[in-house]
């Protein structure tokens, strides 16, 4: 059946609407980050650079190293752009532009995040590496989609039963990673835990500057959670709605965190940028070797 225009929002030049990108432009591994300016810092180490094309907060540079072709695109901040972001990528590899319908073979996508993060529980190190085996989203997206039967309903009864959680709050969601994925990145570097996606900065991560919050003792609550021995060891804003969007895409989906912040400690990173880099080095090292 063809897509109507209102729904595959297609740009004059035939490019999908918010990424601005040709389906040629986009290879099939791709590494997401937050920050358009973290994709220079990943390109620069690409042997050769194919395509860069920028829109809005999402910038891409699609390019190769040691002979694996690479795209590595900006999301901005928070799951509502990741909904854009997850989409318009499969989009551009699973539906035929031309007659506006989809392919009858997936192309499944492997997809990296390389982000940053505060850690909740003390032990934590400042400008350690944390894999989320799984993320626990605060974020509302994926309840506006059908098919989410692989959901850790069990997980997440559980963490509002134990919080107390405000039901005026949206009920959180609990997806995994790929478990190859996660296979691929197991090592002594990356330390592996459980990663929760607020919906904003402030207030929805404790914070107080000068509004009062809803349940001042959420972020202790989060730190004491514990579901048959496992406990949510971070804070983020992208990893949950990542995990949900690839996993009813069809895709594959790692999020790799740098944590310069210690959230029980009240510490952050005193070179934030060279922790940065060091995750990024390690990431391609795994994904290009």
């Amino acid at each position: 059946m063809e897509i109507k225009d209102s729904e595959l929002i297609l740009n004059p030049d035939g490019s999908i609407y918010h990424l601005n990108l040709l389906p040629h432009q986009l290879a099939d591994t791709i590494i997401t980050v937050g920050d358009p300016d973290r994709v220079d810092a990943v390109s620069k180490y690409f042997d050769e650079i194919e395509f860069k094309v920028h829109k809005r907060e999402f910038k891409t540079h699609t390019g190769s190293l040691n002979g694996k072709r690479i795209s590595v695109i900006s999301t901005g901040i928070g799951t509502d752009n990741i909904d854009i972001v997850f989409n318009e990528l499969d989009a551009l590899k699973n539906i035929d532009f031309e007659t506006r319908t989809v392919k009858k073979e997936l192309t499944s996508l492997e997809i990296i995040r390389i982000g940053t993060s505060g850690a909740i529980q003390p032990e934590i190190e400042i400008d350690s590496f944390l894999v989320s085996e799984k993320a626990i989203g605060f974020d509302n997206l994926l309840h506006f989609y059908g098919d989410t039967s692989f959901l850790e309903e069990d997980f997440s009864e559980a963490f509002v039963s134990q919080t107390n959680l405000n039901s005026k709050k949206s009920k959180p969601y609990v997806v995994s990673a790929d478990e190859k994925l996660l296979k691929k990145f197991f090592s002594e570097k990356f330390r592996q835990g459980i990663t929760a996606t607020n919906v904003g900065f402030y207030g929805p991560q404790g914070r107080v500057l000068r509004l009062k919050l809803e349940d001042g003792k959420m972020n202790n609550k989060i730190q004491n959670f514990n579901f048959k021995g496992k406990k949510i060891t971070n804070l983020e804003m992208e990893t949950s709605g990542i995990y949900g969007m690839a996993r009813l895409l069809g895709h594959r989906a790692i999020s790799l965190n740098a944590i310069l912040a210690n959230r029980a400690n009240g510490t952050f990173s005193k070179n934030p940028e060279k922790t940065i880099e060091s995750l990024i080095k390690s990431t391609l090292e795994i994904i290009a070797k």
